[in-house]
């Protein structure tokens, strides 16, 4: 269980990070993290800090790639997560 909570807390820290450099780079004109990326991470376990910081600093909320993606994204991780937990603790 430890593991887990280190492997999410990493996995949000990068979320956090990345999308705050993106946010960034738009404002640089600069080359920036592709969208895939973005939600491959935030899929990985990233997707609540993903969002918080979206939402926080204002970037990819106009995106509904982001604002509808990210969600149900957060919605299956929950969904796995209730099924797992049955089948090991069930």
């Amino acid at each position: 269980m430890i593991y887990l909570i280190i492997y999410l807390a990493v996995i949000s820290l990068a979320a956090v990070i990345m999308t705050i450099s993106d946010k960034h780079r738009a404002r640089k004109h600069r080359w920036r993290i592709s969208e895939f990326t973005l939600l491959l991470v935030s899929a990985l376990g990233g997707s609540v800090a993903m969002l918080l910081t979206m939402l926080l600093i204002h970037h990819k909320t106009r995106h509904l790639k982001f604002m509808l993606g990210i969600p149900l994204i957060i919605v299956a991780q929950v969904a796995l997560a209730l099924v797992l937990w049955r089948v090991f603790h069930g």
